[in-house]
């Protein structure tokens, strides 16, 4: 007889995300072990009871979950429990902080339904952001020619070499978008856009893309008014606008959704999965092709 599943969420937030234990529960999983406010020195603590409670056989029925609000903390959290790894004696873990790798994964996925990504040529707004910059990361893996934009060209030179540095042969450039005329220079000539800004916050306006001609597909995260980019809704999926496709926050949503839930259930089929970004990209590969 198996063991129940078991999945222990690490969160860095005071109180641990109700959002992500109802994700947890409708993916199947038996029992949910919830920490709250867990820094990098609780971790080795959490780990080793998650891996020396069970039989070798049955290590694949605990999996861990990473999450929180902030993305640094929770990839130094998964570093710290990768670190406590040995032998067999390990568990499956996904790191998710703030939905980053589901939200970059459904963005980049959505924009694959329409664009050849090898070749393509991309620019994400606020692409210096937890989620803009995996999007641009997975971008950037698929063969796409990538601009990473922000109000601060550092910042935008910072996130384009560490996309370097994963990366192999990436093809990434930083652009500073601190104002309209700036956006609109590095908007011009891109098949793809996507804006991954804070909430709130419009990142291009209509007149400026409308203006790009080569411009095939528009992508905005943003789902609290004014949205990142003027003219998409919230709940645009594919629809057209302007003779481009746009998606819009819930549009893409759903497919995040089930990428959140597929990723869990595959925790649970061996005791040795790191699910980062590219890991999660590829779980959503696999939905969109079983469509």
């Amino acid at each position: 007889m198996s063991k129940p599943k078991i999945l222990v969420q690490l969160d860095s937030d005071k109180h641990a995300s109700n959002f992500d234990a109802v994700v947890a529960v409708d993916s199947g999983i038996d029992q949910l072990f919830q920490y709250s406010q867990v820094a990098s020195e609780d971790v080795q603590g959490l780990i080793h009871g998650a891996m020396f409670t069970r039989g070798i056989q049955d290590l694949q029925q605990t999996a861990v979950f990473v999450g929180g609000s902030n993305v640094a903390v929770g990839e130094d959290l998964m570093a710290a429990a990768t670190k406590c790894f040995f032998g067999p004696m390990r568990v499956s873990v996904m790191m998710d902080s703030n939905g980053s790798n589901t939200t970059a994964a459904a963005a980049v996925l959505a924009t694959a339904r329409h664009v050849d990504l090898k070749g393509a040529k991309a620019l994400v707004l606020a692409g210096t952001g937890p989620v803009g910059l995996r999007a641009g990361r997975l971008l950037a893996g698929q063969g796409a020619s990538v601009k990473l934009g922000s109000r601060s060209k550092e910042r935008a030179q910072k996130a384009a070499d560490s996309v370097i540095s994963q990366v192999e042969d990436a093809n990434v450039v930083a652009v500073s978008t601190a104002t309209e005329e700036e956006t609109a220079l590095a908007a011009d000539n891109v098949d793809v856009i996507i804006a991954a800004g804070a909430a709130g916050v419009q990142l291009i306006s209509q007149t400026t893309w409308i203006n790009c001609d080569n411009l095939k597909v528009l992508v905005d995260l943003n789902a609290v008014p004014p949205l990142g980019i003027e003219g998409v809704e919230m709940n645009h999926k594919a629809e057209e606008l302007e003779n481009r496709i746009v998606y819009g926050a819930i549009g893409v949503g759903g497919t995040k959704m089930k990428i959140h839930k597929a990723a869990i259930a595959r925790l649970f089929e061996s005791n040795d999965q790191i699910l980062d970004a590219e890991e999660i990209y590829a779980i959503g590969e696999r939905l969109e092709s079983s469509n």
